[in-house]
């Protein structure tokens, strides 16, 4: 079963959660808005369903309220910023910010975001960059999240490690390419033990090499609304495409990690932390002649003409999924499984949330 929400309402409720657990108006106003987002997006791996967890790294301090990052390095084209353990929806966009500004006076830039919370959905770093007319590449990785085995084997290894480009299009939606280089993000797990679509049969492997689906496997036991502790697991994720997921994995831990200066992921660092290199590029510097948007149009127009492979079927390039996605549940509203939102209401009371509060948002 399921429960749908208007966006505006579950963003609302969201941001009234983190600010009855101790973060400034501000700051709950994007926690909500930037989850809800990726729920409208689609990926509801990076939404709301990261409620319980959000709460319960800000009461164990594990992530802090309204950080104003530092800036460690800063020349006209790099920054290397440090998020200070703050929250990603708080840190990132600053982050994004400064490589936005000094591409924008220098053609391009390079930032590296290290120590930040989780930064949610990629995707939305690359749209902000997108807005402003710039490409963008993001690698990233999540240091003290273990989850991912290599190819060939059946240790966990790597996190996640997500990878991003943007491509901005005047007057259309940006093409954007945003995807974990596991066969299936770690929340996607998450949302599938809570009740929700279920991850693909071999997503996972057991420490025996046998591949499955059972989110048990990644979380061991666990209870509908209870919290889910991927160190009780004794499974893992599997990279996504054999050896190349795997390399890739490997090079967003390279880059995104090592070289974020926040380390490669390591299951003996305890506490978690997202680290991105991002680069920055303007077309309009690159590109005076405009061959770039125009190249772009013809290519989509030919990869969208190939013949579909089933009848009925469709080609579909980057971000278009998103942004149909988005437009339907605005129309509609978000579906959250039972579970999830069992578990976001009983986060909202044990933050102290007006009950009145919570009993308006569950009507």
């Amino acid at each position: 079963m399921t429960v749908t929400l208007k966006a505006e309402a579950l963003e609302a409720f969201v941001a009234d959660i983190f600010v009855s657990a101790g973060c400034s108006k501000d700051e709950g106003g994007r926690i909500g808005r930037y989850l809800v987002s990726a729920n409208l997006s689609g990926h509801d791996s990076h939404g709301v369903v990261r409620v319980p967890r959000y709460a319960t790294q800000k009461k164990n301090g594990t992530v802090v309220a309204d950080v104003t990052v530092d800036v460690v390095v800063d020349t006209p084209v790099i920054a290397v910023v440090d998020g200070k353990y703050g929250f990603g929806q708080t840190v990132t966009p600053q982050a994004v910010r400064i490589g936005i500004e000094k591409c924008r006076k220098n053609g391009l830039s390079a930032v590296t975001l290290r120590n930040a919370g989780h930064v949610g959905r990629v995707g939305d770093w690359a749209e902000m960059a997108a807005a402003e007319g710039l490409v963008s590449i993001h690698f990233v990785n999540a240091s003290g999240s273990v989850l991912v085995a290599p190819y060939g084997g059946v240790d966990r290894r790597f996190s996640t490690a997500p990878y991003c480009v943007g491509i901005p299009r005047a007057g259309q939606d940006p093409l954007v390419l945003d995807f974990a280089t596991s066969i299936v993000a770690e929340g996607k797990v998450l949302v599938a033990s809570q009740g929700g679509k279920k991850v693909p049969e071999g997503a996972l492997i057991g420490p025996d090499g046998k591949p499955s689906a059972d989110p048990h496997l990644l979380y061991g036991d666990y209870t509908p609304t209870g919290p889910r502790n991927h160190a009780q697991g004794t499974g893992a994720i599997r990279a996504f495409g054999d050896h190349k997921g795997s390399g890739l994995a490997f090079m967003c831990e390279m880059l995104g990690g090592s070289f974020s200066g926040n380390g490669a992921t390591d299951p003996k660092r305890g506490k978690f932390a997202n680290g991105m290199l991002s680069f920055y590029l303007d077309p309009k510097v690159f590109d005076p002649d405009g061959f770039f948007p125009k190249d772009i149009a013809k290519y989509v127009d030919f990869v969208k003409s190939s013949r579909p492979a089933v009848t009925g079927g469709e080609i579909l390039v980057p971000g278009e999924p998103e942004a149909r996605m988005r437009r339907q549940r605005l129309s509609e509203g978000v579906p959250l499984p039972d579970d999830t939102w069992a578990a976001i209401v009983e986060t909202a009371r044990s933050v102290g949330l007006d009950e009145r509060r919570i009993q308006a948002a569950t009507q």
